[in-house]
């Protein structure tokens, strides 16, 4: 698989078989994820990879607090800005429908919605899910070194034949993960990552990306 077809197969995948993936694969894609851009070569993401009776647990923990109705914990940074304008909310809103309608879930059912929602917390069916962490201290350059790290483990997941999903979503039982994982202190959880085999049964809507001419300006002449 050359570098554009892994990126343009790379998707969103919310739904995995329970075939395992072997800790070799994942040792050699995290290797060479190592390489991902770093500005003065800080490397501030701090990973942690879950499968067997780790992620199981962490599975059980999690569904406890779901079906307690717990709502989570206080959230240590904003997934979107507060104010979210045009095109991005928009943009945002089509992506919610299109995934919604593949699966087929009213608008005006919120419990179905809810249950696409708590899928997130079983890691869609994954065997194995990937925890990404950085150093509180670190500033938004440093952020954006951990997005390029973690592209490139998704795309060179794509080179092995498998699958990912990254989750922010993972952020809301922060503490849950953190009773499994023990991370030290002064960490904080970025996201969750859901790996595996595509389970291709489950329906889905692979969503569009605006046109170039809305994201790129060409100054040539």
């Amino acid at each position: 698989m050359d570098v554009y077809e892994a990126v343009m197969s790379r998707r969103a995948v919310r739904g995995f078989t329970d075939e395992p993936v072997p800790r070799k694969v994942l040792e050699r894609v995290l290797s060479a994820a190592a390489r991902s851009p770093s500005g003065g070569n800080l490397q501030p993401w701090r990973t942690y990879v879950l499968s067997g009776p780790p992620l199981a647990e962490l599975k059980k923990r999690t569904a406890e607090r779901v079906a307690a109705e717990d709502r989570g914990d206080e959230r240590e940074y904003p997934m979107y800005p507060p104010e979210l304008s045009g095109p991005y909310r928009e943009r945002r809103a089509e992506a919610a429908e299109r995934r919604y309608a593949a699966l087929g879930i009213p608008r005006d059912d919120p419990r179905a919605r809810h249950r696409a929602v708590a899928a997130n917390w079983d890691c869609f069916g994954a065997p194995a899910a990937l925890f990404c962490y950085l150093d509180r201290r670190m500033g938004p350059a440093q952020w954006a070194d951990v997005g390029m790290y973690l592209q490139t483990v998704m795309v060179l997941l794509r080179a092995e034949g498998l699958h990912s999903c990254t989750q922010m979503a993972w952020s809301v039982y922060r503490r849950t993960v953190a009773e499994v994982v023990s991370p030290p202190e002064g960490l904080i959880l970025f996201c969750g990552m859901s790996i595996g085999h595509e389970d291709v049964g489950v329906p889905y809507a692979r969503t569009e990306r605006a046109p170039l001419a809305q994201t790129v300006t060409f100054l040539d002449d």
